[in-house]
């Protein structure tokens, strides 16, 4: 782990253009004391961290934990069902996986005459499009028919449930944040 520290500090001075005297001088560390580190010959304290990480302007969190490999295209064969325990509904996560990103989308699909869970709120809010069938969006207690073609966007701090009033299953585009997968 403290070979990686090494590795990435070293890097991202590189990047960045600066000699270790730049770095020594955001820093306050030593010029010897940052190529010990670099070449990792001298173990860092995490409050010397942190100074390397600002001057550096990256979070500390950077140097623990490994690149993700970012996926923005999320072909249809690659795409499978999945169900929630607390809801009888089927969803496919359609959402590319990168850091930082902070929308959740989801092919949703509720049964005939069934309701998605039940009624909850959470931080956020959500967007979602009926693509087939009808559903009905039980939004603190005031009901909204929303049919297909028809979008609906709201604070998800407000009490919701969604139900299907059809013999037919309902397919729901829905975006929501914050990231639940």
């Amino acid at each position: 782990m403290i070979n990686e520290i090494s590795i990435k500090i070293r890097n991202l001075r590189k990047e960045r253009n600066l000699t270790l005297k730049d770095l020594s001088e955001k820093t306050g560390l030593s010029v010897s004391f940052l190529s010990q580190v670099e070449n990792n010959t001298s173990s860092l304290a995490i409050t010397s961290l942190k100074k390397i990480a600002d001057a550096l302007n990256v979070s500390i969190n950077y140097f623990f934990y490994k690149p993700k490999i970012h996926n923005f295209l999320i072909k249809s064969e690659n795409q499978s069902v999945f169900q929630i325990e607390s809801s009888n509904s089927q969803f496919i996560r359609l959402s590319g996986d990168f850091s930082n990103r902070v929308l959740e989308s989801m092919l949703v699909v509720i049964p005939p005459e069934q309701q998605h869970g039940h009624k909850f709120s959470h931080p956020g809010e959500e967007f979602i499009y009926v693509l087939e069938g009808a559903i009905i969006v039980n939004l603190d207690d005031t009901e909204y028919l929303v049919k297909a073609g028809d979008s609906f966007h709201f604070p998800s701090t407000i009490p919701h449930i969604w139900i299907n009033p059809l013999k037919q299953p309902a397919k729901i585009l829905s975006v929501v944040t914050p990231v639940i997968f």
